[in-house]
């Protein structure tokens, strides 16, 4: 039983942010072994093994993000059906930003399910595998934000509590994301240039 005043509609908006927010913290986690950060010797100076937790977090966002639309079972009006949750191109609410958000889902299952088999991948082919986080990422925040959570297809207020929240995700991960490309990009310049050196005095 909900606690009162809280609906079903409610509940699966709550754990679609939260599913946000996990998705969020994976990708920034991600990013920080990126750029080789190492707790031990930066903040808070001590060892973390924060490969682990960026696991985890992404066990916890597959797992936020199928309950998020199983939720929805229990709604009376409009009423889903499991199918209309796999294949929600004919749901009764919101197909299009509905399908769009299952899409994100089947790439987080993707990208966690090729995370658990990197070893036998192989290095090279799971790291392309595991870009696929940020096509998921793209569809998870179209979802977010475009999505009615009442189900009415009310114009997006951009100034909801929701949708803030969902905002300040997306400019997280596109502004760090930039950081990361600038960074790689300049790895790869130096890289080039000790590469002419070496040839040069050869």
């Amino acid at each position: 039983m909900l606690p009162m005043g809280l609906t079903v509609l409610d509940l699966s908006a709550y754990v679609g942010l939260l599913a946000v927010g996990a998705v969020t913290l994976n990708i920034f986690l991600g990013l920080l072994m990126a750029f080789r950060y190492s707790p031990h010797r930066s903040w808070p100076n001590h060892r973390f093994n924060y490969f682990r937790f960026h696991n985890w977090t992404g066990y916890i966002a597959l797992a936020l993000s199928i309950l998020h639309p199983v939720i929805l079972l229990l709604n009376k009006n409009p009423r889903f059906l499991v199918f209309d949750l796999v294949y929600p191109v004919h749901s009764p609410a919101q197909p299009f930003d509905n399908t769009i958000g299952a899409v994100a889902l089947y790439l987080i299952a993707f990208v966690v399910g090729t995370s658990y088999l990197r070893i036998t991948l192989g290095r090279h082919l799971w790291k392309s595998f595991h870009f696929s986080i940020y096509f998921a990422a793209a569809a998870l925040f179209w979802h977010s934000l475009f999505t009615d959570p009442s189900l009415k297809n009310d114009p997006v207020d951009w100034f909801d509590g929701g949708k803030l929240f969902v905002e300040s995700c997306l400019v997280l991960v596109a502004a760090v994301s930039l950081l990361r490309l600038r960074h790689a990009r300049k790895k790869a310049f130096h890289a080039r240039q000790i590469a002419q050196q070496i040839a040069m005095s050869e």
